[in-house]
């Protein structure tokens, strides 16, 4: 933990979250994992009483007015539980909850997101689909307008949340006629009740507990009032909440991967292989080092990028951070994840030690909130477009004339 970036609120949320984190019981654990639990409402509820969800929202609606870079912090205290933990405490309080205090009315505020904060109430977001998941404008799922309200019609799939959840932020295409895809959908508060049923929960490899599961709509009716935004709207709601899905995602996956470098670590100090303690073999302890160095690396992307949010940088350059941010962070967290398992050998492939449940959990990471993929797609348009933004105005160096026979022209072929 960088506690040097934290402010004197950030560390006293730090103490308080490390404290919830350790009166969690180990049985919630296994039970989770063992898909006993499907859904840990004790701990949102708990987690909500220390008002410790959505710390960077307004007072007013639940929060304490706090910043990006203490979010980070916080996900990642959380993160050590569990990744699945974190998944379902952010879902609500970082991503649902960030949607309607950007985007929502008050009243939407009042009714949705306080009681949420306060652990009373739970929500998740439905974007992916049967037939599409990155592919946002691809959003099947339709909602007529019947006027006072529309008619909800559609599927949502690997819906964290999905078994547990009061109320859905739900994606719908209610324009399919728009000539701009970015026209042609609407966001909403879809409270669960007639027309809403959790059809399938999945059986998943790791990150068990969390209630992922289908959400199928049959003529559900939702107020107009529901709508978070404006009608055909939603992209402007979806630009924002790239933010806490992607950030949010990444800080978080440092904190679950924390324990198995820290069992890692205690294990090589003890045990011993052809007389000595195996930590004395650099085979060893330069993966642990390797393991210590790639989280130390993600977390400096994680609190730049944070910074950087809080600070208001452009859009496109905060688009770029978060996107290359996940990207780096969730793999540098798996590689991390590998060496503590490799340096334990055998015994760390077994549930004697939670590295394989660790190990498990993790390889969701590069692919939910938009996989790695996306990722670096997204990385690179913005940096093609930066790049060529900086050359127009001047801005930069020409480098490509530092080289000792740069004017040779003739060899530079491009064609």
């Amino acid at each position: 933990m960088f506690d040097y970036l934290l402010s004197k609120e950030g560390l006293r949320l730090r103490d308080e979250a490390r404290e919830f984190v350790k009166t969690v019981p180990r049985e919630m654990i296994l039970a989770m994992d063992r898909d006993e639990i499907t859904f840990p409402k004790e701990f949102l509820q708990e987690a909500g009483r220390r008002n410790l969800m959505g710390c960077r929202y307004p007072k007013r609606w639940g929060g304490r007015d706090l910043t990006w870079a203490d979010t980070s912090m916080l996900m990642e205290e959380i993160g050590v539980l569990g990744y699945i933990f974190a998944c379902v405490f952010g879902v609500g309080a970082e991503l649902v909850c960030d949607a309607i205090v950007r985007h929502g009315t008050d009243e939407q505020k009042e009714k949705y997101v306080k009681p949420l904060l306060a652990g009373k109430i739970f929500a998740a977001e439905c974007l992916t689909e049967p037939r599409g998941g990155s592919d946002f404008f691809g959003t099947a799922t339709q909602a007529e307008d019947r006027g006072g309200y529309f008619v909800l019609n559609g599927q949502k799939r690997f819906i964290v949340g999905a078994e547990g959840a009061d109320y859905f932020l739900v994606y719908a295409r209610t324009d399919p006629e728009a000539k701009d895809p970015r026209q042609a959908l609407t966001c909403f508060i879809v409270d669960r009740g007639p027309g809403v049923e959790t059809a399938y929960r999945y059986g998943l490899m790791g990150c068990r507990g969390g209630g992922a599961g289908r959400v199928v709509f049959n003529d559900a009716k939702v107020p107009r009032e529901n709508i978070v935004g404006r009608p055909n709207g939603a992209f402007d709601v979806f630009n924002t909440m790239m933010i806490p899905e992607r950030l949010g995602t990444a800080a978080m996956t440092i904190g679950a991967a924390r324990p198995a470098l820290e069992v890692a670590t205690r294990y090589t100090t003890r045990r011993k292989a052809f007389g000595r303690v195996i930590n004395e073999f650099e085979g060893v302890s330069f993966q642990i080092a390797q393991a210590a160095m790639l989280l130390d690396a993600a977390r400096s992307l994680v609190y730049t990028t944070a910074r950087g949010v809080d600070a208001g940088i452009a859009t496109a350059r905060v688009r770029r951070m978060v996107s290359e941010t996940k990207k780096f962070v969730t793999e540098s967290c798996q590689q991390a994840v590998h060496h503590a398992m490799q340096v334990m050998g055998g015994i760390g492939y077994t549930n004697v030690y939670p590295i394989e449940r660790i190990y498990r959990d993790l390889r969701l990471a590069s692919i939910w909130t938009g996989t790695n993929e996306v990722m670096a797609m997204i990385t690179a348009h913005e940096w093609y477009r930066e790049r060529a933004k900086e050359e127009a105005e001047g801005m930069v160096r020409d480098s490509e004339n530092d080289a000792a026979e740069a004017e040779a022209l003739e060899e530079k072929v491009y064609e």
